[in-house]
Parts: C-alpha cells; structure tokens; sequence
C-alpha cells in the first residue's frame, strides 16, 4: 500500500481581503516569510512523499500558478475542480483519481493554505496515521487549542484506541462546529476536545465506501466521472456531472456520521491563517510584534499606535492614534477596521459582489 499526499487547494481566503483575490488566492500569498501557503505545503511533506505521490485539486483558474510553484510536481498530478462545491466532491473527485492510480493507497488530505511551524513533528504524525488508516479507520488530526476560540470547529475524544510512534490515538466521540464562547470554554477546559484541523487520513477504498453509505448521489455522480478517466471524453463528463454536484463539507457529509473515526490530538504549531487576525497571532509568534504590541509586516510609522495588524508592501503606512486595529494595503485597495470585527471581512467582500465590484475582488 502505497502513501499518497492529496492537497486540497481551492479555497478563497475571502477573510484575507483585500490582499487575498480570486485570481491570487491566499494559498498563492506569501503571507509567512519569502515562500507561498502553497509552496510551505508541498515543502513540508518532501520529506514523506516522492513528488509524484503529491496530488492536488484546485481550479481550472489556479492550477497554471499552483504547477509553476511546484514543477517538481507532474503536470497530470493536478486535478481541475471545474467550480467550488466544497470539500466532500473535491475529496471525491481527488480520490478517484487515486483509486484508478492505485486502488490500495492510502490518502494524507491536508491543506494548501495553513502554516505548520513544527514540520518533522507533522510528518511524523502523518506517519503514525498512515499506520491507523490502514487498519481501517478514518483519521483525522485533531489540534491542541491554546484558547477557547469561536472560530474553529472540535473535536471530542472518547476512548483510547492505541499509541503509534509515541502519539495518542482516540475514538472520536463527536464533532461539534464553531461553538458560542461559553461553549468553546467549557470544551477547552475538559480537557476532551481539540480544533478540527481538516486534514484527515484513510484508505481510499474507505472513503469511497463512506460515500457510497452517507452521500450516495454524489458517489453515482463520481463514478460516472471515473468511468471517463483516461479517455477523450473525461473533460465533457466532468464538467456535465459537475455541475449536478451538491456543494457539501467533509465534516457533515461523511465524517459526522461514520464509525471508526480516530483522531490523533497534536501540537505542531498549526495555524489556519484564517483572517488577518489569525495571521497577526502567527507572525507575532515569529517575532513580528514590537514593544507597543503592533504587528508590522510593511514599511510603517506611527504615532500614538497600539496593538494593532499594519500589513502591505506597496508604500509606506503611518498611523496615529489607533489601537485593536487592522490595517492593510494591498495596492489598489485598502482595509481599515477594529480587530474585534475581522470576521466581518468575508462579509465586505460579499457587498463587493452584490455592488458588482468585480475589480476588487
């Protein structure tokens, strides 16, 4: 059974506007030192996957840049995703793909846009989570919270599986998504819960069994687009059957309601730089914040400026007087708001759409 790397790379970053576009998604962003999201995806799996076990799905629109970050990648390892319909068909479409490849592979999804600081510990758990997939269990990795934070989904540990290469291993009891912050507290002090990373491990016979069970249109659909596989007649099928796919998570289509879930509870300094204030807790992390607790990634002066996000790299930024605030310069447009409404920037780029701002977005 061969080990195989299926990143998924066909998000927005719409939380990330306006620096994050649609035709430069955050994944294509070098939001962290000199490399893209993407390129520290690829760059922290090299040492457990020979490129060609490297898969990616993205959009028709992404995969020229996403191949020019990694050539080292072959150009068939990157399946188009013809729309977004969420990461139940993209993993469906990704895992077809492998089952006709190598119907007794074991697929490692993980992400195109999250940052990993501690990269041997990561590989090491994907490791010891390749060993319980292939017991035939549905792995997912599940992520020490260092605060009660509203903004991910948990995960709840039952019983005690086993131990692997020196890692924990647990029945999963329940997933529950982004909770109220009395909730997230409470969930963080059990001691029971971890944030769910989205990055799961399984067999890819196993998968396409929890699809065949749970969302059994969708693996009809997939099936007609694997009986195309390989012939003239792939591209038409695909993009036919695509546009008849439900948009639908991981999380409620399938890992919800499935039996034999484990999940792995680990630190690696994870970070889905989800926002700008996620990203602002990264970088201060790696040295970024200054003594009046302002994180600068651009060229800034300031008067009178506290704790707040200064991001760009088109001119210089001054401020005065600002405190808990966000400012970011992306050339053409630029985001000024109070750190507490960051979440709100997904909606902003909403209003760009019902304005018909394409520009900007």
């Amino acid at each position: 059974m061969a080990f195989y790397a299926l990143i998924m790379a066909g998000g927005t970053g719409t939380r990330l506007w306006p620096v994050s576009r649609r035709q430069r998604p955050k994944q294509s962003l070098k939001l962290v030192g000199d490399r893209t999201m993407f390129e520290h995806a690829v760059d922290r799996i090299a040492p457990l996957f020979q490129p060609e076990h490297i898969l990616v799905v993205a959009g028709s629109d992404h995969v020229p840049d996403l191949s020019q970050q990694a050539p080292e990648l072959p150009p068939e390892n990157f399946i188009v995703e013809p729309m977004g319909r969420g990461t139940a068909p993209a993993i469906g479409l990704g895992a077809i793909h492998l089952h006709r490849r190598d119907p007794d592979a074991v697929i490692s999804v993980l992400t195109a846009d999250h940052f990993i600081a501690d990269v041997e510990r990561f590989c090491s758990v994907l490791g010891a989570a390749e060993e319980v997939a292939r017991e035939n269990y549905l792995v997912t990795l599940g992520i020490e919270p260092s605060a009660p934070s509203t903004g991910y989904g948990y995960i709840q540990r039952g019983s005690r599986l086993c131990a692997v290469d020196g890692f924990e291993v647990f029945h999963v009891e329940r997933f529950t998504e982004k909770p109220s912050e009395e909730t997230a507290l409470q969930m963080v002090e059990s001691g029971e819960y971890t944030w769910n990373s989205g990055m799961f491990i399984w067999h890819v016979e196993r998968i396409l069994e929890e699809f065949e069970a749970q969302m059994p249109d969708l693996r009809v659909q997939l099936a007609e687009i694997e009986a195309a596989l390989g012939t003239h007649g792939y591209g038409p099928a695909l993009d036919r059957v695509w546009k008849r796919v439900t948009k639908e998570s991981i999380d409620y289509g399938v890992m919800e309601g499935a039996e034999e879930v484990a999940v792995i509870p680990v630190d690696i300094g994870w970070s889905d730089v989800g926002s700008w204030g996620s990203l602002g807790e990264l970088l201060a992390r790696m040295g970024r914040r200054d003594d009046r607790g302002n994180v600068v990634a651009a060229e800034h002066i300031g008067l009178d400026t506290a704790n707040t996000l200064v991001f760009g790299h088109q001119r210089l930024i001054a401020t005065i007087g600002l405190n808990d605030m966000i400012v970011v310069d992306a050339g053409d447009a630029i985001l000024v708001c109070p750190m507490e409404h960051e979440q709100e920037v997904r909606d902003l780029v909403h209003l760009l759409e019902r304005e018909d701002m394409k520009d900007y977005l």
